[in-house]
């Protein structure tokens, strides 16, 4: 990712966990009264707390309007960017799911990946990070790519044999929010 991207905030966050009551904080385990709303953003999947408006309701899985740019229908403010040790027990749960909605929607990234992926070491391509692709499965994938690129995650499904590349990409992004201290990172910034 380069450092363009670093800078860039997220403009939609789907809702992981409505704290209507507020939530316990710190290892003294004081307690926040506002309301506050845990969201995954839709381009970084970026981890995020934010402050609700006054009178609003959450669903879990809602896509909501987060960025700077036009007035936010539901939200009040961004407080900030919190890891995955901060999300609530309902936050874990939905994460997964919603990682995979939001890879399973917006393919066109992930497919560009598959098709230009590269090495990260003589020993590695970046290909072998996702979760069920070893060096097998990268091979079929580079020669399938150099034959035509691929165009869907049915086209990398049916011609390389790979199971489900949406759900392995979304495997690897959720390693990526759990893990703080992984080496390479394909879909994540750090926090």
């Amino acid at each position: 990712m380069s450092r363009e991207d670093q800078k860039k905030f997220e403009d939609y966050g789907y809702v992981l966990d409505d704290l209507s009551q507020g939530k316990m904080i710190g290892s003294r385990q004081s307690f926040r009264n506002e309301p506050l709303v845990q969201l995954v953003g839709e381009y970084y999947f970026t981890l995020l707390e934010a402050v609700p408006r006054s009178g609003s309701t959450m669903l879990i899985h809602e896509r909501l309007y987060i960025g700077k740019e036009l007035p936010r229908e539901k939200i009040s403010h961004v407080i900030g960017r919190i890891n995955y040790d901060d999300l609530s027990s309902t936050a874990k749960i939905e994460l997964p799911p919603i990682i995979e909605d939001i890879v399973i929607k917006n393919e066109k990234p992930f497919i560009k990946f598959f098709n230009i992926a590269q090495p990260v070491t003589p020993r590695m391509h970046s290909l072998e990070l996702i979760p069920g692709i070893g060096k097998k499965y990268t091979w079929t994938i580079l020669r399938c790519r150099e034959e035509q690129i691929f165009q869907s995650f049915e086209d990398i499904k049916n011609r390389t044999g790979l199971s489900d590349p949406a759900k392995l990409i979304a495997k690897r992004i959720l390693e990526e929010l759990v893990e703080k201290e992984l080496k390479y990172r394909l879909f994540t910034r750090t926090v």
